[in-house]
């Protein structure tokens, strides 16, 4: 049964990679301004279930509703203008694109919806600002620290007003000091905004800056808050 009020829910996922189940019949749900770490060891399905509850990989059972309409029943292209517009993605190397400045990547998404240069960068900028990297606006990716790139990937997707961020292993490539700073900024503003927060995380100094913890092991999805 979908909890009341969630956003995001899924039920019964199943999902092989050949003879390899990565999931077995995992459950979620999320409501919005909700924050909750999707945890589990190493090839325990955890990126899988953030994929298909992003609409990037399609499960081979199971189903997964956004704002009560089924995913799978979206054609590709609206499933595409929800990942340009209503999700947002952080992943852990951040993925900046290498030949635009940081206030370009930020703006990138507002672009790619049809926004002008001067309003998306305006934007942009006020996000950069927010994250306080905005000293390095005018740089490429590759000339600022691993910390300030996160920050800039967490501008960017924050910049269109997601209504879900998916966050995969957003510290993983920093140190504890930016790690923290990282999640203290990404979920400040995304519970400012009231956007709901799938963070992928095998760090239990990251998950604690969640509402509630979800673990996935064998393929099955088993919310700790419920377990206590």
């Amino acid at each position: 049964m979908t909890p009341a009020g969630s956003l995001l829910t899924a039920e019964g996922l199943r999902k092989a990679y050949g003879p390899t189940p990565a999931l077995d019949g995992a459950d979620f749900s999320i409501h919005p301004g909700e924050v909750v770490a999707v945890m589990g060891p190493s090839g325990s399905g955890k990126s899988t279930l953030l994929h298909c509850l992003a609409g990037i990989v399609t499960p081979d059972a199971g189903t997964v509703h956004y704002d009560g309409q089924l995913l799978s029943a979206m054609s590709d292209s609206r499933r595409s203008a929800l990942r340009r517009g209503e999700f947002g993605f952080v992943f852990q190397f951040g993925q900046l694109v290498p030949e635009l400045s940081c206030v370009e990547n930020v703006a990138l998404p507002l672009r790619l919806t049809g926004v002008g240069r001067k309003e998306a960068e305006s934007r942009a900028l006020s996000w950069l600002e927010r994250l306080e990297v905005a000293d390095v606006r005018a740089k490429r990716p590759g000339e600022v620290s691993g910390g300030q790139g996160q920050r800039v990937a967490v501008a960017r997707a924050l910049v269109s007003g997601p209504r879900v961020l998916f966050a995969d292993e957003p510290t993983g490539a920093l140190d504890s000091l930016n790690g923290e700073r990282v999640m203290e900024l990404l979920t400040e503003a995304a519970r400012e905004t009231r956007a709901a927060v799938v963070l992928v995380t095998h760090e239990a100094r990251v998950a604690a800056y969640s509402d509630r913890e979800v673990v996935v092991r064998d393929g099955k999805a088993r919310d700790m808050a419920g377990a206590r």
